[in-house]
């Protein structure tokens, strides 16, 4: 299972955790500070990211989810430091809108899993954060400050992290290259247009997103926002309406 994780380095103390056998080719992100280190989303729990985050850090390791979805929390189990927005806390306690079974079909689901997985033995989950976050918070790790916005729309308690002196913007599911997911009960299409009109404002060098591509720029922002502000506008921004194709993106209400 070691090559299940692809490692890739942004900086002298800022690494990628990917996972490209599986179609969401989730990324995990690994922030080193003089203190301790910061690791945002944990990933899909196929294989065991601790192995790897451990040789990327001598440092204690806190654990942080940009939401509380399984492919962001899969390896939360290893993490007993762990963060999470105070919208989400009843998905930590049995109230996740999916079941177990919906959610081991998309483990499975288009992936090239290693050899001997047994998804019977998946477990969602479940636990009582270290802390519990809101907008505007940060986090302090030495060296290193990570401010907290609170952007829902792809969920309720779903979180963007700022490092405003690098200019990282750590997206999370609000932006990445692909289809965005706005049509699940738990979302909110309006609030993810407040979400984008938010953060597209930041003086951001580098997007960091949660899947696909990391091919990806600042720009990418305003052209989100000024396209949820156009569905917006043609009452087009509810769920139920249907996927709508931007290039090198789109998003699913």
């Amino acid at each position: 299972m070691s090559d299940w994780f692809t490692v890739d380095q942004i900086d002298e103390n800022t690494f990628i955790i990917s996972e490209y056998r599986h179609w969401e080719e989730t990324h995990c992100y690994l922030l080193n500070g003089k203190e301790r280190s910061l690791l945002i989303d944990t990933g899909l729990g196929i294989c065991n990211i601790f192995d790897t985050v451990t040789k990327l850090t001598d440092k204690k390791i806190t654990a942080v989810a940009t939401h509380i979805h399984w492919d962001h929390i899969g390896g939360h189990h290893y993490f007993p430091d762990f963060y999470a927005h105070q919208d989400e806390l009843e998905w930590l306690n049995g109230g996740f809108p999916l079941t177990l079974d919906q959610i081991k079909d998309m483990v499975v689901d288009r992936c090239d899993l290693p050899k001997g997985y047994d998804v019977n033995e998946y477990e969602f989950f479940q636990g009582n954060p270290s802390k519990i976050l809101k907008d505007n918070d940060t986090i302090d790790i030495g060296g290193r400050c990570i401010q907290i916005h609170h952007t829902p729309g792809h969920s309720p308690g779903h979180m963007c992290f700022w490092e405003k002196e690098r200019g990282y913007l750590f997206t999370g599911d609000l932006v990445y290259k692909d289809t965005l997911f706005a049509f699940f009960p738990s979302t909110d299409p309006e609030a993810y247009l407040d979400s984008l009109e938010r953060i597209s404002v930041l003086p951001i060098k580098r997007v960091f997103p949660a899947h696909h591509s990391l091919d990806i720029h600042p720009e990418i922002l305003k052209r989100m926002r000024d396209a949820f502000r156009q569905l917006h506008g043609e009452g087009k921004l509810k769920h139920g309406s249907g996927t709508f194709d931007f290039g090198d993106w789109g998003v699913w209400l």
